[in-house]
Formats: C-alpha cells, structure tokens, sequence
C-alpha cells in the first residue's frame, strides 16, 4: 500500500511543520467548540448549519494533517448540511453517496491508501444518510452515535488530537443529549 501523503511534507523544515500542527489543530479546536454548540441544538437546520461550519474547519485540520479520507469527508458533509438545511430529494442523497464512494474508490484504487480509509468513509456514508433523511433530533443522534466512534477511531488511527477529541465531545454531547427526557 502506497502510504505517502496527499500533500508532500517532506520539503518543510521542522519549524514549519511545527507551525502547521500549531495551525491544524487549532483549525481541529474551533471545529470542537462549534460542534459542541451544534450538537445542543433542538431544531435540526440549526444543528445542520452550524455544523457545517464546524465540519469546514475539520477538513482543514485534517487536510492539514495529511488525512485525506477524512478531509474529503469532512468537506463533502459540509457542504452536504449546508444543502440539506433547504433541499432534501433522493437525488442529493444518491449524489453524496455516489461521491463518498468516488472518492473512496480514488484513494483505494489509485492513490492506494490503506484500509483505514474504510473507517472514515463508513462513518461518512452514515453522516450522509442521517443528515439528508431523518428529520429528528433524537433519532439522528442515535444514528450518529455509530458515525462518531467510527470517526473516533480513524482521528486516533491517524493521530488528530483536536480530531479525536472532536469525537470524543460529539460522544458526549450526543449522549447526555439522548439521556434527558
């Protein structure tokens, strides 16, 4: 398996790439704090828009940290939520996840990543569908419970401390969420 990066780093210097982890996970903090903020929403749109803000910067700090599947993952869900706040159809649907499976195939058959690609786009494939097809908050939060710990392990897996710990607070937030009546 082919397991350079997406982006070559290997032409910066060590206080570049300080600098870039510096920057990528504070790209990873404000994803953390908006999506905090998202998950205690009541109405879905709310959740969906901001959200999407959140999910721009995930895929900014995993970009940044040579994550490509989560990367394109983050970055298609948020343009996917942004949509999905006023245009739902099984046609959006079917194109997500046509492009979710695209881009998984690219990086497998081309780009040759490992199987741990499979883990982030499983967790985007569920994100997807929960997004454009449940219209109920505590229905869509038991979905993404199994979308977060798949996304837990691939920010782990590619060792994203703001990406874990992204996880790890939509984890919590998801289930005290779910416990109050």
């Amino acid at each position: 398996m082919n397991t350079k990066p997406f982006v070559s780093l290997s032409t910066l210097n060590f206080n570049e790439l300080i600098l870039m982890n510096i920057v990528a996970e504070g790209f990873g903090a404000i994803a953390v704090v908006l999506n905090f903020i998202g998950y205690r929403q009541t109405n879905v749109d709310k959740y969906l828009l901001i959200s999407a803000f959140a999910l721009s910067a995930l895929s900014v700090h995993f970009f940044m940290l040579d994550a490509m599947a989560a990367g394109i993952g983050t970055l298609l869900a948020s343009v996917r939520n942004f949509i999905a706040i006023k245009h739902r159809s099984n046609a959006i649907l079917f194109f997500f996840v046509a492009v979710n499976l695209g881009f998984l195939a690219y990086e497998w058959f081309v780009l040759e990543h490992s199987w741990i690609i499979f883990i982030a786009y499983a967790s985007s494939l569920i994100f997807t569908v929960g997004s454009l097809v449940i219209r109920n908050t505590h229905t869509i939060r038991k979905v993404f419970l199994v979308a977060e710990t798949l996304g837990l392990l691939y920010a782990i897996s590619v060792g994203s401390i703001f990406g874990t710990v992204f996880n790890v607070s939509n984890l919590i937030s998801i289930l005290s969420k779910l416990r109050k009546p």
